[in-house]
């Protein structure tokens, strides 16, 4: 079968080759990939800045974000034939730390978790693949292939879990939310906030297109200046961007007894920092902030749910590109105006 690869460590080597079938091994269920989501990890990947292919392997399959449609499943598994699914990107490690033993691999606790495209364990990237149940999620049969948004969702529900379990030390009745970034990310966590009745505020560089009009169809307003500018005191900033001085933007005016959730990872930068200011701000305001990546079983569900809740025509926009897998590297080169790019495998 046909699978894109790469060589971790190598610039520009993404190339699609002939593998083997999926080895029994590796699951009773056998899925058939429909799409796959490309984000900066991929990107960065196919650079060589990282990634780890299996052991006794050179090459990687590539992609995380995936959609694919059950071809065989046990009885008893709780999935069956045509049922569209999601794998699980992280996966615990085998000795276990105790957050893996309990199913929080997000919080693993040694480093030796894997991940499906990333690290040690092959991609999506691949015409079929074979998985366990609990390694797979259901996806609501009305989204279809928008499924391929799942992943990514998970990662801003992980946020928004984070914030609520944060915000409710105290009794907290959140009005606003801030959310820097209207990528992919930003605009999922923008309609989870939504979906949980705040006022959002979306903050991006662009002045038009697409963005914009995908933040005013969800009921929130979109902004290209900061964030004390957007909304005086949020509740909740969730951060999407990963620049630095973001984030500090975002202790400074996030307001009394709020939360500020990071997603995002910055790049090595130097800036200058009040540090004694960002200390007085936490402390005198009561403040938090809480840094969320990757995402466990609990969280893909949650996306899962938020997803089926969403207006599937808002959803669809999201994808703005969709290419072949015979193009795959038009898919790796990133344009101006993208929001979601996939790259559809078995069509």
């Amino acid at each position: 079968m046909k699978a894109i690869t790469v060589t971790p460590g190598k610039a520009d080597a993404a190339q699609i080759e002939d593998i083997d079938e999926p080895a029994e091994s590796d699951g009773p269920v056998l899925v058939e990939t429909l799409a796959v989501g490309i984000c900066g990890t991929d990107a960065e990947i196919n650079a060589g800045d990282y990634g780890w292919a299996p052991p006794g392997h050179a090459r990687l399959v590539l992609g995380h974000e995936s959609i694919g449609r059950v071809k065989e499943a046990p009885s008893g598994s709780g999935l069956a034939a045509g049922d569209y699914v999601v794998g699980i990107v992280r996966r615990p490690d085998p000795e276990p730390c105790y957050s893996c033993a309990v199913g929080e691999w997000d919080f693993c606790r040694n480093g030796k978790y894997t991940e499906h495209g990333i690290k040690e364990l092959d991609g999506f990237m691949r015409e079929r693949y074979r998985a366990q149940p609990d390694a797979l999620v259901k996806v609501d049969p009305s989204l279809g292939e928008l499924g391929v948004l799942l992943e990514p969702t998970s990662v801003v529900a992980k946020a928004w879990d984070e914030t609520w379990k944060m915000g409710n030390r105290a009794t907290w009745r959140p009005r606003t939310a801030v959310v820097t970034g209207a990528g992919p990310i930003g605009l999922l966590a923008a309609l989870i906030g939504k979906q949980k009745g705040l006022e959002v505020h979306v903050i991006d560089q662009v002045s038009d297109g697409l963005k914009p009009e995908l933040v005013g169809a969800l009921g929130a307003t979109y902004h290209t200046g900061s964030i004390e500018e957007a909304c005086e005191s949020p509740d909740v900033v969730i951060e999407c961007t990963g620049v630095a001085s973001l984030v500090f933007d975002a202790i400074e005016h996030v307001g009394s007894g709020g939360v500020v959730c990071l997603t995002g990872v910055s790049s090595a930068h130097r800036i200058e920092v009040d540090a004694g200011m960002v200390n007085r701000e936490m402390v005198l305001q009561n403040e938090a902030v809480v840094g969320s990546v990757n995402a466990n079983r609990r969280h893909y569900e949650l996306a899962a749910d938020a997803l089926a809740q969403a207006d599937h025509d808002w959803l669809a926009k999201l994808v703005n590109r969709r290419v072949a897998m015979g193009n795959f590297s038009e898919a790796l080169s990133r344009k101006p105006e993208d929001v979601k790019v996939v790259i559809e495998i078995n069509k």
